[in-house]
C-alpha cells in the first residue's frame, strides 16, 4: 500500500510570490490550518519541497 500525506496549511499567504500561491492552490489548500491528503509521490514531493516553510507534512 502506497504512503499517503497529510498536508495542512500553516502560514499566510499574504506577501508571497504567486508562484508559491498557485503552488498551495493547486494543492487543495485554501485557508489556514486546512488539511488535506495526497498520495505520496513525486510530483506532490515538488510541490510540497517548493511550498515547505508554508506547510506541515504528516505521513499517514
Amino acid at each position: 500500500m502506497s504512503k499517503n500525506l497529510e498536508i495542512t496549511l500553516k502560514r499566510s499567504l499574504i506577501g508571497r510570490p504567486e508562484d508559491q500561491r498557485l503552488t498551495v492552490k493547486t494543492l487543495g489548500l485554501k485557508k489556514l490550518n486546512s488539511t488535506v491528503v495526497h498520495e505520496d509521490n513525486a510530483a506532490i514531493r515538488g510541490m510540497i519541497n517548493k511550498v515547505s516553510h508554508l506547510v506541515s507534512i504528516k505521513e499517514i
